[in-house]
């Protein structure tokens, strides 16, 4: 236990290294993506059909393409940005490219939620698109915004296991190396367990705080 303590430490510091970074920039990334998605598409507010063709068609490769995959193809990009494929930090951009679709199609779907009326009411009173968009839009989707926030960020707790794989660090690594390679069922189970504290923590908050920015 002694020995076993201060891994699970280093191990979980890694994957919230991982997964926080990536989730903030795929989040500011992922809704600026999923806003153009919705301007864009046709009964939008600004209706572009071969823009929102364009988008869509680049979000579905980005969903359809499996982690493990964009792992591997994205090793160049990988060091041309952190100068090493292997580690905590190189595994935040494979985490970051495959949640930025995956938040757009999240933020597309919160903002189509949006009761037509409202910004009808605002484009009435003579709001321009980016008022709409950053007073009206946003703000009524916001519940729907952190739940899809909280969702995201799960996904990117099991891709982060999964990075461990190949060298990404965190506890998904712990496991492989201790719990697998070395048969040591110990470890495997705590950072399984840990890993289950850590998402129901994230759900956990991120409900409560969809709950408190829900006004209606």
């Amino acid at each position: 236990m002694d020995t076993l303590a201060p891994l699970l430490w280093q191990a979980t510091l890694e994957t919230l290294w991982m997964v926080l970074p990536s989730a903030l920039i795929a989040q500011l990334l992922g809704t600026a993506l999923g806003v153009a998605l919705t301007l864009t598409r046709p009964g939008g507010l600004r209706p572009q059909p071969l823009a929102h063709r364009v988008l869509d068609a680049a979000v579905n490769v980005g969903r359809s393409l499996p982690f493990i995959i964009l792992l591997v193809l994205l090793i160049p990009l990988t060091r041309l940005i952190t100068g090493t494929s292997i580690g905590s930090t190189a595994a935040t951009v494979p985490l970051t490219v495959a949640a930025i679709p995956f938040v757009a199609r999240l933020v597309e779907g919160a903002l189509r939620d949006v009761p037509p009326g409202v910004t009808e009411a605002a484009r009435v009173v003579g709001a321009t698109t980016g008022q709409i968009v950053g007073k009206v839009l946003l703000p009524e989707a916001r519940p729907a915004l952190i739940h899809g926030f909280t969702v995201m960020l799960v996904s990117l707790i099991g891709y982060s296991a999964m990075a461990g794989a190949i060298g990404g660090g965190g506890l998904g690594d712990l496991a492989i190396r201790y719990g697998y390679q070395r048969f040591e069922t110990d470890v495997m189970v705590a950072t399984v367990l840990l890993l289950l504290v850590l998402v129901q923590g994230v759900q956990w908050l991120g409900d409560r705080a969809a709950r408190r920015a829900d006004h209606r």
